[in-house]
């Protein structure tokens, strides 16, 4: 069965974004977090654009093509611009967790009411392929759930003192088990599982 398992940048205070992020204002003051997607000179294999280090391409690559689909909040997909009808991931199938209708959905888009159904449905879209999360509160339901194995943080070496926290409030303690550290100019990746 494939895993779930989330991968964000993140900075040293626990922010995916910085503060006033939305629509037109992307992270709003945490686009930084992301500075190490283009500081390097190893492309990455999957994401054109990209030039990372060598040590951030050879993990990033990893984390991203492991991914089938992708289930990510409705805050995700309204500040990234709908990702212009794609998704955040070349090749992977969206699934946006929303209450809400979202307005100009592609054919590639599927809109989802609730965090279990996304993930059964973007288990069934990746086939032997992994389902990766984006967004914090996307994250916390599924952790609330017991649905996470894997937790990736890309960690950047920045306190932002404010924005949208990469964890939300938890009904309990989520263990987790740290299975590689990988030191990069600009980030270090912590790679933990979580222990049921």
């Amino acid at each position: 069965m494939s895993k779930v398992f989330s991968a964000h940048a993140v900075s040293v205070d626990g922010y995916m974004t910085g503060r006033d992020p939305g629509a037109g204002r992307g992270l709003g003051d945490g686009t930084m977090l992301f500075d190490w997607y283009f500081d390097g000179d190893t492309p990455s294999r999957l994401f054109d654009g990209f030039r990372l280090s060598e040590a951030s391409a050879r993990v990033f690559d990893a984390c991203a093509g492991r991914v089938g689909a992708v289930v990510m909040g409705r805050n995700t997909y309204e500040d990234s611009e709908r990702f212009g009808g794609g998704g955040p991931h070349p090749t992977a199938r969206p699934f946006i967790v929303s209450h809400r209708p979202a307005p100009e959905l592609t054919e590639r888009q599927t809109l989802v009411t609730g965090v279990e159904e996304a993930i059964a449905a973007a288990r069934e879209a990746a086939g032997d392929k992994d389902v990766g999360l984006m967004g914090g509160g996307v994250l916390t339901e599924a952790l609330r759930a017991g649905l996470v194995d894997e937790v990736v943080l890309h960690q950047v070496p920045i306190l932002l003192g404010g924005g949208r926290p990469v964890f939300q409030a938890l009904p309990a303690h989520v263990r987790l088990r740290l299975v590689e550290v990988v030191p990069a100019p600009g980030v270090t990746h912590l790679h933990y599982e979580v222990e049921r």
